[in-house]
């Protein structure tokens, strides 16, 4: 259950790049009534002022709230630092070309963000997420627990979202998962996936809906690819993004103890040491407060570690940080 904001609390957040990603999460953050403050940061300082501008303009709409641009200083007394800052991948980049120039780009930013004075939760939204959740992690030298990074939870939103089509029902009523890598090597746990306590097949059955392992294929593919077809129709993702990224700094700043599939660095859970990925964890005001154990099929096992595998030879190809 939602935690209110007491009357006299004050709860900063900090969003570290304003382009589409961080504008969206800020929009969805301020309708949302997430923050008493939202400061936006961005090395362009005037555009991180029009944001600003344009999102106070809309108060009078929404539930009382301070908005404005600031700086890295900001962040020293922030609840949640939102990291989206990144560059966009250009034509004939690669994704290690991206992946580069953004670990280049937080090496400079992260230590700028949590400075001996951050008490906070560092949220990584930047992509690719899992090699930066990894690096911001070793670069601010923060607890593991308090380093968090969306992860598959937009993956695991599009898996929601699509069984609740198919099966036409309320995406809320849909429990699975999606977890390790957020790109080409994730694993949707179809072994756990439920609806009203039934798998899938069983829900199936009872509701005269088909299911069977073409349906799953093609599931997995449509989550798979749902970034890309986005992109292809209007070049960017940015909303889902937004309002994934305010679930996540919602159950932390209300310490909700909600689930999601956020990244963190591991050290044994689930087996994996020496990466960052996504697997179910409880989230609240200190951020991770618990990895939750999956029991997989040996199929789901085998294609989470190697997912691992995968982000393990990025991150040293791309030169992250020991």
């Amino acid at each position: 259950m939602e935690r209110p904001i007491g009357p006299e609390e004050r709860l900063r957040v900090v969003i570290v790049g304003t382009g589409r990603v961080g504008s969206s999460t800020a929009y969805a953050a301020l309708i949302g009534g997430l923050a008493t403050e939202i400061v936006l940061v961005d090395a362009d300082p005037q555009r991180a002022e029009g944001e600003a501008m344009d999102l106070m303009h809309g108060l009078p709409y929404v539930r009382p709230t301070s908005v404005r641009a600031g700086g890295f200083a900001d962040c020293a007394t922030a609840d949640v630092v939102i990291m989206t800052a990144g560059a966009a991948r250009q034509p004939g980049d690669t994704r290690l070309d991206l992946s580069r120039r953004n670990l280049q780009l937080f090496a400079d930013l992260v230590p700028r963000v949590a400075t001996s004075d951050f008490t906070g939760v560092l949220l990584v939204v930047s992509n690719p997420v899992d090699l930066l959740t990894l690096a911001a992690q070793r670069l601010s030298g923060l607890p593991r627990e308090r380093v968090l990074g969306t992860g598959t939870t937009l993956d695991t939103a599009r898996m929601r979202a699509l069984l609740a089509q198919h099966f036409g029902i309320a995406a809320r009523n849909v429990h699975s998962y999606v977890i390790g890598e957020h790109g080409e090597s994730e694993v949707p746990v179809w072994s756990l996936a439920r609806i009203a306590n039934l798998s899938l097949e069983e829900f199936a059955r009872a509701t005269g809906r088909p299911w069977d392992e073409e349906h799953q294929r093609a599931t997995a593919e449509q989550v798979r690819t749902a970034g890309a077809e986005v992109i292809r129709r209007k070049g960017a993702t940015h909303y889902a993004i937004g309002l994934a990224t305010v679930a996540v700094t919602r159950a932390i700043l209300r310490d909700e103890r909600t689930i999601l599939t956020v990244g963190s660095a591991l050290a044994g859970e689930q087996g994996l040491t020496d990466v960052a990925l996504s697997v179910p964890c409880l989230i609240g005001r200190a951020g991770r407060l618990a990895t939750i154990p999956l029991s997989l099929s040996a199929a789901e096992e085998s294609e989470l570690t190697r997912s691992a595998g995968i982000l393990r030879t990025a991150y040293r190809e791309a030169g992250g940080p020991a």
